[in-house]
């Protein structure tokens, strides 16, 4: 995983996606709740939503705050955790490994960077230029990621993942400055773990 937002199987802002296919679109989904990205025999990765409702229109503004990933037996939790105030120099990046949680091991005058961090925060000039009306309660750090794919099963499907199918056909306005994927219910789980999913 990296966050190069540019690049297809990128899942990044306010769910801008890039599918294998090479097409921008937008899944805004509903906030506070769990949505599959990519479900195949033996993986699937699962996103949690975060957001805020804007009055004035009919949809939430959603973030990837959390994402699950199974495979063979296993879960990978990784989470952008939540912080009022954001401060560059504070890790706000939280790894599990079947329920373990992964440390880097810190010693006195050791540091470690990540080349690319994959959690951000909404700016305060982010909030004001789309109307998102952030507050100082919640900077809403969420997921920015890049995800390259290898190989897929032809049943592979999901919010990105359905992109790299051989038989896709987009069914995203094109020529719109906001292209959207609908399919909230199809791609809806209980959980973030879960693999119930419609189309799984």
């Amino acid at each position: 995983m990296s966050a190069d937002c540019d690049k297809p199987g990128s899942v990044c802002q306010d769910p801008k996606f890039i599918g294998g296919d090479g097409i921008t679109f937008y899944f805004h989904g509903k906030k506070d709740q769990d949505f599959c990205l990519l479900s195949d025999s033996n993986l699937h990765i699962n996103g949690h939503f975060i957001g805020r409702r804007n009055s004035n229109m009919m949809r939430d503004f959603t973030w990837v705050q959390s994402i699950g990933i199974l495979f063979d037996n296993h879960q990978i939790y990784v989470e952008a955790q939540k912080t009022s105030t954001w401060k560059d120099l504070v890790d706000r990046f939280a790894l599990f490994f079947d329920g373990e949680p992964i440390f880097l091991p810190l010693s006195k005058g050791s540091q470690w960077q990540s080349e690319m961090t994959p959690e951000v925060p909404i700016t305060e000039q982010d909030s004001r230029v789309h109307n998102y009306g952030i507050t100082k309660e919640d900077c809403f750090a969420h997921l920015d990621l890049g995800f390259k794919f290898y190989e897929f099963s032809d049943e592979v499907n999901g919010v990105l993942s359905k992109t790299y199918r051989r038989d896709y056909v987009s069914n995203v306005k094109m020529g719109v400055s906001m292209p959207i994927m609908g399919g909230n219910k199809e791609f809806s789980l209980s959980g973030l773990f879960a693999t119930d999913c419609k189309v799984a």
